[in-house]
């Protein structure tokens, strides 16, 4: 056990495969949900898997213990690797690995039995907070200690992000989880909304985002063969995502009494994220020009890039659903739920599970047991992400123009069955793509190849 927490890369081996696992724990009760929202009397007597309780465990173990978990075992691998040499302590990685996935083990087994602090995307309980800050605190010190021991001069942007990422977070999650009030994690009244929705927002934009932004910013330059485009323009995204990003969480809360300075800051804001998205998206492509086939030609790399492409659908639809006449017909239904699928799934997810299946050939020295399988999980989520983004939006837009005329919210929940019923039927899709890539997985660190792969080997010697 010993030998095992010291071997070099083996934390980042653990991220990556506990964020396999989390996916598949994630789907499942997405799927629950799905069920629900088209047949509520499901397993009406089972209280654990009520919606109430299932929806933030789908969402928290997709956030943090998917995308999250995955993107931080991808970092660990890239940043002493950019640096020419080792994690700083294997062993402190390891406590890390430790306390982070005791907070998402806290979704599963606390939300599904009613222990949650009740605020969305801030649903874990105090004890669970302080796991994860510790978590943080120990990766920024096995980090920094990293870059200091490095052989390296240069700090190449995907550091950056990386380090960031964890820089915000020790700083933003308590304060938008209100830590210094442990009882509720919550502040009296309708101050607490502008608490909730700071790091509400900060959680994709300052966590999901720079891990995504910085895992892409690696892979894309190694398959292309290239250089990246341009490092001065990729430090100027960097500053400008959290110059822009920081304070836009007041845009969920506009039909509130909340200050008007507050509102007009986050519309702006949120209108201008354009910029830094731009940058990353037309950094990335222009590193990749003239190579297209060797991208759309990698597994790995054509899911990193398929995620650039929902960034962009993602951030484009964002900032426009900010701005406050449309949000009369699309707040607070589920036009803002197909935005978050795209967001979570589309951009983080994507990057995370392409970044993984190049990365986890170079951790664990063992080539992936099947590239089709890579292939066969991109098709499946795409199906069914895609069809959930547009049956979602239809969903949100019968439910926003009916609410907008005046309609009240029971008359127009049976127009939503045959949407709740496709999004349900959309979500074995992404269901089996999770359980596809975990036996991939598996089968890689088992040191498995594929019959055909095989074959192939056999006839090429």
């Amino acid at each position: 056990m010993i030998n095992m927490i010291r071997k070099p890369q083996s934390a980042s081996l653990a991220f990556m495969v506990a964020g396999a696992v989390w996916f598949v724990v994630g789907a499942v009760y997405g799927m629950f949900s799905a069920i629900h929202l088209a047949a509520p009397e499901f397993l009406p007597h089972v209280a654990p898997l009520v919606f109430g309780r299932e929806r933030p465990v789908h969402v928290n173990t997709m956030l943090y213990g998917f995308v999250g978990t995955m993107l931080t075992g991808i970092g660990l691998h890239y940043v002493p690797a950019l640096l020419k040499t080792r994690l700083w302590s294997e062993p402190l990685g390891w406590v890390t690995f430790l306390f982070w996935n005791l907070t998402v083990l806290s979704g599963p087994l606390g939300f599904a039995f009613g222990f949650t602090q009740g605020r969305e995307y801030n649903e874990y309980v105090w004890l669970a907070d302080v796991s994860l800050v510790i978590a943080v605190l120990c990766m920024i010190v096995n980090v920094t200690l990293t870059i200091m021991n490095r052989r390296e001069p240069q700090l190449y942007v995907s550091i950056w992000y990386f380090v960031a990422t964890f820089l915000w977070t020790a700083c933003n999650y308590p304060l938008g989880n209100v830590m210094w009030h442990p009882a509720t994690g919550a502040m009296p009244g309708l101050i607490d909304s502008i608490f909730l929705w700071f790091w509400g927002h900060n959680l994709p934009g300052l966590l999901i985002t720079p891990l995504a932004t910085g895992a892409a910013y690696y892979v894309i330059p190694r398959v292309s063969k290239t250089p990246l485009n341009s490092h001065t323009l990729s430090l100027l995204g960097f500053w400008l995502l959290i110059a822009l990003y920081s304070h836009i969480g007041g845009h969920h809360v506009l039909q509130s009494p909340i200050p008007n300075w507050l509102k007009t800051i986050s519309v702006v804001d949120s209108i201008s994220m354009v910029l830094p998205v731009s940058i990353v998206v037309i950094n990335l492509w222009l590193t990749a020009r003239f190579v297209g086939g060797r991208i759309w030609g990698d597994p790995s790399a054509r899911l990193v890039m398929a995620g650039v492409i929902w960034y962009i659908v993602t951030c484009i639809q964002g900032p426009l659903q900010s701005l406050p006449f449309l949000q009369r017909v699309t707040h607070f239904n589920n036009w803002t739920v197909g935005h978050a699928h795209i967001a979570m799934l589309g951009f983080g997810g994507y990057i995370a599970l392409g970044a993984m299946w190049h990365t986890l050939p170079l951790v664990s020295g063992r080539p992936v047991y099947s590239q089709r399988l890579i292939n066969l999980q991109f098709g499946l989520i795409t199906f069914g992400l895609t069809g959930f983004f547009i049956v979602l939006t239809m969903a949100g837009l019968v439910q926003g123009e009916a609410w907008y005329n005046g309609e009240t919210v029971l008359r127009v929940l049976p127009q939503l069955i045959p949407f709740m019923v496709m999004r349900a039927a959309l979500g074995v899709f992404i269901l089996t793509a999770s359980i596809v890539g975990l036996f991939n997985v598996y089968m890689t660190l088992r040191g498995e190849r594929e019959p055909e792969a095989l074959r192939r080997l056999e006839e090429a010697a």
